[in-house]
């Protein structure tokens, strides 16, 4: 990154292509580290308690009073479904079993790569996180499409909504694009490009 600094040596670094590699990167004009900036990944879980499905409405932004299922970044040292139980814990103060993975979803004009996991609720506690005003189960019919907070979110849960109306649990892959158009929370801007469910 031009004008930043070098997390080892303090010196300032330059945007250059490193030897061996075909990108530019952020490289110390002094020790030659080079800093990698890479994609995030989020973990979340579609939480189930019988038929219905545990939402939270945001307390923060981005998309603030937007429903999502809890969802958040993995941190380092830690598997992505235990990441998953720790943002459901985190933002619903519910404890979850995690059932299998449901989605894995790039959205590469973001730099995220989406973890979604199905999990049951375990026991009948939940309520709202620090991240959440509030949580609350609610019938598959009754989910506010049009009060999503993000496109990751839309997209996961209708596979999930198509898997239920079908019978089944499948895994999904794909890659969520944005088509420029509109505002960024509407689903309708956006296509599931190389979906693969098995």
């Amino acid at each position: 990154m031009a004008g930043s600094f070098c997390t080892e040596c303090g010196s300032p670094t330059e945007l250059r292509v490193p030897e061996g590699d075909n990108r530019e990167r952020a490289v110390c004009t002094s020790c030659g580290h080079i800093r990698y900036v890479n994609p995030n990944v989020v973990v979340g879980c579609i939480v189930e308690a019988g038929d219905q499905l545990l939402l939270c409405k945001r307390a923060i932004e981005p998309a603030l009073g937007r429903w999502t299922f809890p969802a958040g970044y993995l941190e380092c040292n830690e598997s992505s479904p235990a990441g998953a139980a720790r943002e459901t814990l985190e933002e619903s103060d519910a404890e979850v079993e995690i059932l299998g993975l449901h989605a894995a979803l790039d959205i590469p004009h973001i730099s995220q790569l989406y973890m979604v996991y199905r999990a049951r609720l375990v026991g009948t506690h939940f309520g709202p996180g620090e991240e959440s005003s509030e949580v609350k189960l609610v019938d598959l019919d009754d989910i506010p499409w049009a009060d999503l907070a993000f496109p990751s979110v839309a997209t996961a849960l209708r596979l999930y909504a198509d898997d239920r109306a079908e019978g089944t649990h499948r895994s999904h892959m794909g890659t969520i694009q944005w088509n420029g158009q509109g505002s960024r929370f509407d689903i309708d801007q956006y296509d599931l490009l190389g979906h693969l469910a098995r």
